[in-house]
């Protein structure tokens, strides 16, 4: 008579079950939002029990704001390589237009939605955002100083025409998502009104923009 095979566990460390738990965390807000990270669909994502997620985070406070940092981090810094590859500041600022309204970075339009209407509850949440901001706002006047520095654009506060462009970014972005349009067909007057608050000639960015079909 034969004997059954007896399965061998592997037990996993510390180190690997919180890994699994911080890219389960990852995929449930990439998928459905910041407003799903909860305890249950985390270990449900990460195939265990509740009580095991509960033993490896500090909170679920935490980790929102552990995800949310990680998720927008890494897309400014995608945002930031992609601009880089632009050889002039109306081509990289074209560049950006064209890569955060890509239907592609939907899923972190949807985090920083959900950030902005759960941060209000959230003090530590709150600074994250706020953090993830000024970094974005900082990125913009860089590129518009490299503008500036060229002769090309002529405004006299970066800083000030910077959060103005990201106030729009994430205006089209969050409407384009709720009204289930496409952000990229806004890419065009979003590079003129960038034109004039850079203090661009009229057509410079519009000009560096990718032909639609």
């Amino acid at each position: 008579m034969s004997t059954p095979a007896t399965r061998t566990r592997t037990r996993k460390s510390p180190q690997q079950r919180s890994a699994e738990i911080h890219d389960a965390a990852l995929a449930v807000a990439r998928e459905d939002g910041l407003s799903a990270l909860t305890l249950r669909a985390v270990a449900a994502r990460a195939g265990v029990a509740s009580g095991l997620v509960a033993h490896y985070v500090e909170s679920m406070d935490d980790l929102l704001v552990r995800t949310f940092r990680e998720l927008v981090s890494a897309e400014l810094d995608e945002i930031r390589a992609e601009v880089a590859l632009a050889d002039s500041p109306p081509a990289r600022v074209a560049r950006m237009i064209e890569t955060v309204l890509d239907s592609g970075h939907n899923d972190v339009t949807l985090i920083w939605v959900d950030a902005w209407s759960l941060g209000r509850g959230s003090a530590a949440l709150a600074e994250a955002i706020e953090e993830q901001m000024d970094a974005w706002q900082s990125f913009i006047a860089a590129v518009i100083d490299e503008g500036r520095d060229a002769r090309l654009f002529t405004t006299e506060d970066p800083l000030a025409v910077g959060w103005q462009i990201l106030a729009m970014i994430d205006g089209i972005a969050a409407h384009a998502l709720t009204r289930r349009t496409d952000g990229a067909a806004f890419a065009e007057r979003l590079a003129q009104a960038c034109e004039t608050l850079v203090g661009a000639r009229a057509g410079t960015i519009v000009a560096e923009l990718s032909p639609r079909g």
